[in-house]
This record gives structure tokens, C-alpha cells and sequence, in this order.
């Protein structure tokens, strides 16, 4: 169920096996829209209707009670067909620290080799990077972002470069990479594993097919119900059931099949499968906090210019080049905020353009002002969640509770952010391109004053993950091999088993966790690697 970031790698690694048999059921439609597969229609696509789900947050209680909109990828590729297609694997200590939490065999070690596995970096092959996989990653071209002059003031602000944020330091300011093809095309989970895979006779693909629950026989799940066609119809499964829905989707699904806390399904009137308490607990999100400058009238604005955005909406089409085909950052900023912190506790988003930037024409409409976001991005936030039951239908939303800032930590972390990133902004040369800053304005300087910020603008990275974390204990959902917990023939595999988070944007990780959980079902695990010595860091 879901033909998202895992369900799509999941369904092509299965059917590798001619005696396999899948049938993946996707509620969304196809991924092949002009808009997907531009990288710079991500502008657009990542709002559009017919592409999510429309989820919105609970009121957020340590952000003024404000509800937050959170859009899911509805289609085959799920968000990988929608998001900004960053691609970082987070940093070697994330993945060891699941490991000591009980997710045993998910260390750096363990996963490496699978990241290897799914890339085909521009980099080529390597100890670190795998040059043969489905998946394109590609720099990000730079000529129209203002990057030269930010790399310059990181520089002289004292912050280490890095020409790749994955090697032994895993650490400074560089160019980000992107899942983009080398013809200029998105490099979706459906464009790089599932689409080559769907002429396979053992792999059937039903879009616009709603999941209503699993079925079961005591404790082993024997299959699925779903709408398709506006009819309800059920699959049985011979071997094993999979929810890929996603960090909001699978607990859902879980929960409406009556396995999750037993007090919560009963008063939702569903009865109890097996309680397992932990379902749609531990929900953790990446916040993002605004910083805004206006901006000397050099910005990626200039090339949403009608006529220029038209030849380049042309460019991209016949070349793949152009820069329509890439994305709109001008830098990776993965720093610390305390020298003493032991890894990288933040990410800046840094844009030479807004989001909500618009096509524009001399006489016909306004051209938008030139501005740049330094946005501070928390990378390992100590705030949790929940998901939950609104109704036992499947067809309503679950309610989303992120309870950002509720650690009183998370606020310190923004706070040093936002002036690390003021600090770098006011650095030369990239200072000669920065202009006033509009939110959250230079009179905000004391603690207070940039609390009342965060709690005024904080939003997402759209990075859900852990409400059916992955360990041992009784906060856990599934074991280290996926398996529900307590359950036979039931597994879930996407972002939702993240124990905790990882330093940087989650689809690659994602990616690696539906690679390796293949393997484990098929029984044959690469081994761990032998890994390189680190570099020595500077404290």
C-alpha cells in the first residue's frame, strides 16, 4: 500500500524475482505530468490539488495555536514527485544512534553499502558513492543563484566548505545535489525504480485504488480492502502485507485494522486486533524558521520574466539545461551553532527567489520584489508528536499533532540559527547583494523577540517521520526486519520506522530503507561495510 518514496523502490526490487508476485496499490494517480517532471514545476507541484493529500496540522500550541499545511505527495512516486528533490543521507552518527536505540543492523555501516546501491552519482563510484544505481543524483548548476558569493562569505564568516557533505567531515557549506536525471528530469522513486518495472507480468499496479484497512486472522494480516473503481474490493496476500504510506498514512492504516493503542481504537469504535501503543507516537518533523532579506535586483527573479521563463520552459524540453532544470538553491549551509556539539545541528534553506515568486511581464504584471531566504532549519529537534484517529473511515484525514517547539531546547537551536545566519548574510560579498531584513527584522535581537518570531512564522520541511519507529521496547512498532510487532505477514517500510531523525532531508534515507528492506525480505543482506577512516574534524 502507497507507491511513494518506498512503496515504488519496493515494488521494482520485489518483482526482480519472477516467482514474486505484487500487487501495489497507489490512492493517487500517475506521475508523468510535464510539471512533475520539470525540476522547477516543484514550485507549483508541491501545492497542487491533484497531487496531494491536503493534510493540515492540529493548533500547534508553542506556535500561537496556528494550524500548519503539510502536503503529501498523492501520485506514483508519493513525495518524491513533489518535493524540492534534495538529496542527503543525513550524517554516519544518525544511523548509528538508530542502532543503539534497539534498530539493530541500521548502523552507518550497515546502510552504506545501500546507499551506494540505489545511486548513480555524477560522482562516479567509490568507498562512499555508487555510480550504477537506478537513482540519478546530480549537482545542482549554480550559474543564476548567487552561490559564488555565498560560498565567498561562508568563507570569511570562518565556516568550513565541503565539496561533498557525505564524505569524512559531513559538514560545511557547498553545492547541494538533487535526484535530476542527466537529461534534466526529476528522479522520482516512479521515474528511476517503478516505471521501468511496470511492464513486468508479475507486478500489478492499481492507481486511484484506496486502502481501507488490512485484514486479518488472529494475529497475521491475509490481505487488504480497498476502493477502486468506486467499488470495495479485497486482495489476499500468499506472503506478507506491506503499508508504505508514509509517516502519516501507515499508522492510519495500522490503527483502522485495529492494531494500535487498544484505548484510543475503542473509542473510535474499531475493534482490537492487537494493542500495540506506540502506533502514531514519537512523530517528529524538521521546523523550519523564515529569515528574509530583501536584495539587490540580482535574483532568480529576473528569469521569471514571461519571455525568459518561456524559452527556458523551452530549453529544458528540448536540452534538459537551463534553469528551469535545476533547482533554486544557492548553497547547502549543514553547520553547528556550538563548536562543542559533536555533528551539525542545523541546515540553512538558502534561495536567491521566494516560493511564492510568480511569473512576471513589463506592463502586464507586477514583477515581484527580489528577495532571499536564509531560513534556519533544525536538524535533530527534540519536540514530539502524534498522529491519530479523527473517524474510522479511511477516507477522513487523521489528525496531526507535530508539537513543534515544545522542547524548550528546540527554541535555543533556532535562536543561534538565526543569528548564524544573519552573521553569514552580513558577510562580504555576500553582504553587497543582502538588503534590509524583513522578518524577522533587525530590531529583533533579544531572546524574547526571536521566540515571538518562531512562534509566528515556524513551519515544516515536510520531513515526517518515526510514528511507527523501528527497535525494541515498548514504544517500538516493528522490529529491525520491519515486521509489525506482535503481528505475522505485516510489515511497514517507509519514513514512519525512523527512530529519530536524520541531519538533513529524509527521501534519500527513505529510498535506502526500502533498498535494504527488500534485501531483508529476499533474505540476502549486503554486508557492512569497512569503513574509511573519518577526518579529523576541528572543534
Amino acid at each position: 500500500m502507497g507507491a511513494g518514496s518506498a512503496g515504488a523502490v519496493l515494488a521494482a526490487r520485489l518483482t526482480e524475482d519472477p516467482a514474486v508476485r505484487v500487487l501495489l496499490l497507489e490512492a493517487g494517480g500517475g506521475g508523468d505530468d510535464w510539471l512533475i517532471r520539470m525540476p522547477l514545476g516543484f514550485l507549483k507541484a508541491l501545492f497542487k490539488p491533484g497531487y496531494t493529500w491536503p493534510y493540515w496540522t492540529e493548533p500547534e500550541p508553542h506556535m500561537n495555536n496556528r494550524k500548519l499545511i503539510l502536503p503529501r505527495g498523492r501520485l506514483l512516486g508519493g513525495s518524491s514527485s513533489i518535493n524540492g528533490m534534495v538529496f542527503m543521507r543525513g550524517h554516519s552518527a544518525d544511523f548509528d544512534r538508530w542502532a543503539q536505540m534497539g534498530a539493530s543492523g541500521w548502523s552507518y555501516a550497515d546502510v552504506l553499502p545501500y546507499f551506494r546501491k540505489m545511486e548513480r552519482s555524477w560522482r562516479g563510484d567509490s568507498a562512499l558513492h555508487g555510480g550504477s544505481g537506478p537513482l540519478a543524483v546530480t549537482p545542482n548548476a549554480t550559474k543564476w543563484l548567487l552561490h559564488d558569493e555565498l560560498m565567498a562569505a561562508a568563507k570569511n564568516a570562518g565556516h568550513p566548505l565541503t565539496e561533498d557533505i557525505h564524505d569524512g567531515d559531513e559538514e560545511g557549506v557547498g553545492r547541494i545535489e538533487l535526484t535530476i536525471d542527466e537529461k534534466g528530469r526529476r528522479a522520482s522513486t516512479y521515474a528511476a525504480y517503478l516505471k521501468p518495472a511496470m511492464a513486468r507480468p508479475n507486478l500489478t499496479v492499481l492507481t486511484h485504488a484506496m486502502t481501507q484497512r488490512v485484514l486479518t486472522e488472529g494475529k497475521r494480516a491475509t490481505g487488504v480492502e480497498y476502493r477502486h473503481d468506486g467499488a470495495l474490493k479485497t486482495a489476499t496476500a500468499t506472503r506478507e502485507v506491506i503499508l508504505s504510506g508514509g509517516s502519516y498514512n501507515s499508522p492510519q492504516l495500522l490503527m483502522l485494522s485495529g492494531i494500535g493503542p487498544a484505548e484510543h481504537l475503542r473509542e473510535m469504535g474499531i475493534d482490537v486486533v492487537h494493542d500495540l501503543p506506540g502506533v502514531g507516537q514519537n512523530l517528529s518533523e524538521h521546523p523550519r524558521v523564515p529569515l528574509l532579506f530583501e536584495a539587490a535586483p540580482v535574483t532568480f527573479v529576473n528569469e521569471l520574466r514571461f519571455d525568459k521563463a518561456t524559452l527556458s520552459v523551452l530549453r529544458w524540453y528540448f536540452t534538459g539545461k537551463g534553469p528551469f532544470a535545476r533547482q533554486v538553491n544557492s548553497a547547502n549551509p549543514v553547520l553547528r551553532t556550538d563548536p562543542r556539539l559533536a555533528q551539525p545541528d542545523i541546515q540553512l534553506w538558502c534561495n536567491p527567489v521566494t516560493l511564492d515568486a510568480h511569473l512576471w511581464f513589463p506592463g502586464i504584471k507586477k514583477r515581484p520584489p527580489h528577495k532571499l531566504t536564509a531560513d534556519v532549519i533544525l536538524l535533530h529537534p527534540e519536540s514530539r508528536g502524534k498522529v491519530f484517529l479523527k473517524s474510522p473511515r479511511a477516507e477522513d484525514h487523521v489528525g496531526i499533532f507535530l508539537n513543534l517547539f515544545s522542547a524548550p531546547n528546540d527554541f535555543a537551536t533556532a535562536r543561534a540559527g538565526l543569528r548564524l545566519a544573519r552573521q553569514l548574510y552580513a558577510t562580504s560579498p555576500q553582504a553587497e547583494i543582502t538588503g534590509k531584513e524583513i522578518s524577522p527584522g533587525i530590531q529583533a535581537q533579544s531572546d524574547a523577540e526571536l521566540d515571538e518570531h518562531i512562534r509566528a512564522t515556524a513551519s515544516t520541511t515536510q520531513h515526517p517521520l518515526g510514528t511507527c519507529r523501528m527497535g525494541t521496547g515498548p514504544a517500538a512498532v516493528v522490529d529491525p526486519q520491519l515486521r509489525v510487532i506482535g503481528m505475522e505477514g505485516l510489515r511497514v517500510i517507509d519514513a514512519s520506522v525512523m527512530p529519530d531523525e536524520t541531519g538533513g532531508n529524509i527521501n534519500a534515507p527513505t529510498i535506502m530503507i526500502a533498498e535494504r528492506a527488500a534485501d531483508i525480505i529476499k533474505g540476502r543482506v549486503l554486508p557492512a561495510d569497512e569503513l574509511p577512516r573519518k577526518k579529523e574534524r576541528a572543534a
